[in-house]
């Protein structure tokens, strides 16, 4: 079993849509990383989509990690997560 480099394992779910320049630099700044995540096109999901709206947030991407979130492209809250 490999060994983890947080102490818990984090949910990371970046909240993106379709042909978004700030989703794709933060996808790949998480790779970059070697930060596991998943993405939810909120375009195609409404109740992904409401979420976002429910969490004040008017741009995406938007980034859940754990407790905290934050939209657009971050690379100062991505590199805390790393």
């Amino acid at each position: 079993m490999p060994i983890a480099n947080h102490e818990e394992t984090m949910s990371i779910t970046v909240y993106s849509k379709p042909a978004c320049v700030q989703c794709t630099a933060t996808t790949r700044a998480l790779d970059r990383q070697g930060i596991d995540y998943s993405v939810v096109d909120i375009s195609e999901d409404t109740e992904a989509y409401a979420l976002v709206q429910q969490l004040g947030h008017r741009q995406v991407p938007v980034v859940i990690a754990g407790e905290r979130h934050w939209a657009g492209f971050r690379p100062d809250m991505i590199s805390a997560l790393a």
